[in-house]
């Protein structure tokens, strides 16, 4: 390596637009490694963090600027000192998305998603994947790829292991004879139909307003496929469980409306599983509104564990990852796309 500076998508200020600028190529220190960036999956996420205001990505302990890009895979580049002795250059990793201490009781306990150091990590307060380089400060966090290309795995230790988390979550409903259904069939909800049929044997159903959406599910496994969400969604859901309701619900939109959807599908003693970001709640009274016996839950991010597996299913060949790739230059114009909805599977930027 004789790279001194490089090219990095950052976020220059609070509330204002990322921009590319040249900054220095990072070195490791004792215990970390350095990783040669080959596909770096953009988020929606992303989109809120450049509009983000001071004061909260102060309380969550960021600071500017930093480079975005959570959904990271390359190749290992240069390793410090006293590092993990099983990692050697050019070995191919995907990085972990969410961040973790290893230590707190929840990262003993496999729980690294409720971290308190969760709320700063690599693309999101500090420097991400966005760039040529990026610096892992704990080996822990890279999660060998073996003949898996990096290029296009970044996805995976996000979109594909959040969706995972909440199919694992709902796991022991997915018997013979259940249902689950699947609002919203965007990058997570492909994911999530996917490791549906994978870890389970329930009738999958997808909802979502894009007819390419509704298609794509059907190729990746779901059953069949609903245009929605509206009021006739419950009525159609339940249809089709022959007015039992869903066994199962990941809602990946997290509107008013699809959280109403989703639990006024749901039967007795089911699952609802709310993952989308958009702000939404349930209206009116919650006692009217829930399942009897059932349960509701929320998460953000996913665990070590959850990218382990998902990896091990991509190698596999049991699960697909449909990815568009931009170069560098072009990240504003893939972002774009995204807030636009043109990306057919997750955009994924090449540095």
């Amino acid at each position: 390596m004789d790279e001194r500076t490089m090219p990095a998508y950052r976020v220059t200020g609070w509330g204002g637009p990322a921009q590319l600028r040249e900054v220095p190529v990072p070195r490791p220190g004792p215990g970390q490694v350095l990783v040669r960036v080959a596909g770096c999956g953009l988020c929606r996420s992303d989109l809120g963090m450049m509009r983000m205001p001071a004061s909260r990505g102060q309380a969550l302990g960021w600071s500017m600027p930093f480079t975005l890009g959570h959904e990271t895979a390359g190749r290992v580049a240069a390793i410090g000192s006293a590092a993990a002795a099983d990692l050697a250059e050019g070995d191919a990793v995907a990085l972990v998305a969410a961040a973790s201490c290893g230590r707190c009781r929840y990262c003993v306990a496999g729980q690294d998603n409720a971290c308190p150091a969760s709320a700063t990590g690599r693309g999101y307060g500090r420097d991400g994947g966005l760039a040529p380089y990026v610096l892992v400060g704990d080996p822990r966090d890279l999660v060998p790829l073996g003949d898996l290309a990096p290029e296009s795995a970044g996805p995976l230790t996000d979109a594909g292991s959040t969706a995972y988390h909440g199919v694992r979550r709902v796991r022991p409903r997915l018997l013979p004879e259940a249902t689950a259904v699947v609002l919203g069939a965007g990058g997570l909800g492909g994911f999530a139909v996917q490791f549906l049929r994978v870890l389970g044997a329930a009738r999958v159903i997808a909802v979502d307003v894009s007819a390419d959406r509704r298609d794509r599910a059907v190729e990746l496994g779901a059953h069949e496929a609903l245009d929605g969400v509206d009021e006739s969604t419950v009525e159609a859901l339940r249809e089709r469980t022959g007015g039992a309701g869903a066994d199962a619900v990941l809602d990946f939109v997290g509107t008013d409306v699809t959280i109403g959807c989703g639990l006024g599908a749901l039967a007795p003693g089911g699952a609802f599983g709310l993952v989308g970001s958009a702000g939404g709640g349930l209206r009116g009274n919650w006692f009217s509104g829930l399942p009897r016996d059932g349960e509701v839950f929320t998460f953000q991010g996913s665990d070590i564990s959850d990218t382990r597996a998902v990896v091990a299913l991509a190698r596999s060949g049991m699960i697909s990852n449909r990815v568009e790739t931009f170069a560098l230059e072009d990240v504003g114009e893939a972002y774009r796309r995204l807030a636009e909805g043109s990306v057919p599977g997750r955009a994924v930027v090449n540095p």
